[in-house]
């Protein structure tokens, strides 16, 4: 229970880490995305770097693994930039909340890609979901929804990204797929910053910082909770981020979700909570008919 208790600080620490990176991309005002992209991983490519050299895991992985690391690698290179695009012009928990769809969609693509099966609740609660999300959305006939599409992207990319780490698991050490995805990321957003380069003052300089900062905070408490409880167990807790952001959304820039937003946020977060549950409980069943 005590490791229990450990592993939901640092879920709850990693949420409030992932608000405040939120609000660090938001705060830094008109620097172009891909620069915003680019310090937030040039930053955990160090702290990466370090994870790996402590650990003595290999840089860029096994020989065989390489298209896997790639593919995982622009996945979540792609999910950070449309959500990046999608907090600069929505509401920080609106963005979150739709960020967050990223587990459902890993339920999809595992059944697709890995073949894994679907339990009998996952449907409905998939449907209820993105329910949720077109709540969240409100679909229209305007350019006006582009940062909810974005935001949305942004949840399909990282299901992707988590579904090849899913893959990788027991195959590659996580430090070396942390290195791997900052590495293509950093890379990535040179070209883009080309001719396109905005000299931040020194407010939007630290904001910058304090993505790349709280983006690597997160990401350790992370590793960290999963180090002393297994994911199932915590998981959940990562919805937490969704308060956060909330709470520093309004602290910040006195954001207030509409009704449509707050009910669209609620289901998607009850339903997560209740496929939590389920599993829970069908694994006791599992384990009691083992016994």
């Amino acid at each position: 229970m005590e490791n229990k208790a450990r592993a939901i600080t640092y879920m709850a620490l990693s949420g409030l880490a992932f608000a405040f990176m939120g609000a660090a991309v938001k705060l830094s005002g008109d620097i172009p995305v891909f620069e915003k992209v680019f310090f937030r991983n040039f930053v955990s490519l160090f702290v990466a770097f370090y994870m790996i050299k402590k650990s003595g895991a290999n840089l860029f992985g096994e020989k065989k693994n390489q298209k896997v690391l790639l593919m995982r690698s622009l996945c979540g290179f792609m999910g950070v930039i449309t959500y990046f695009y999608s907090i600069n012009r929505m509401f920080l928990a609106d963005s979150t909340m739709l960020n967050k769809l990223s587990p459902f969609f890993v339920t999809i693509f595992a059944f697709v890609f890995l073949k894994e099966k679907l339990s009998k609740i996952q449907m409905p609660v998939l449907v209820v979901a993105f329910l949720g999300a077109v709540l969240i959305i409100k679909p229209e006939f305007s350019f006006r929804i582009l940062p909810a599409l974005s935001a949305l992207l942004s949840a399909v990319f990282a299901g992707a990204a988590y579904t090849f780490v899913r893959y990788l698991k027991g195959r590659e050490e996580p430090a070396t797929i942390v290195f791997y995805f900052s590495f293509v990321s950093v890379v990535g957003t040179v070209p883009f910053l080309i001719g396109n380069f905005k000299l931040p003052d020194l407010v939007q300089l630290a904001c910058l910082l304090g993505t790349g900062l709280f983006a690597a905070i997160g990401q350790f408490m992370i590793t960290m909770a999963y180090k002393n409880a297994p994911a199932s167990e915590v998981s959940i807790y990562n919805y937490l981020s969704i308060i956060f952001s909330s709470m520093v959304g309004f602290a910040v820039w006195r954001e207030v979700p509409d009704s449509m937003s707050i009910l669209g946020g609620a289901l998607i977060v009850s339903v997560a909570i209740f496929s939590y549950l389920y599993n829970k409980r069908e694994e006791k069943i599992m384990v009691k008919n083992k016994v």
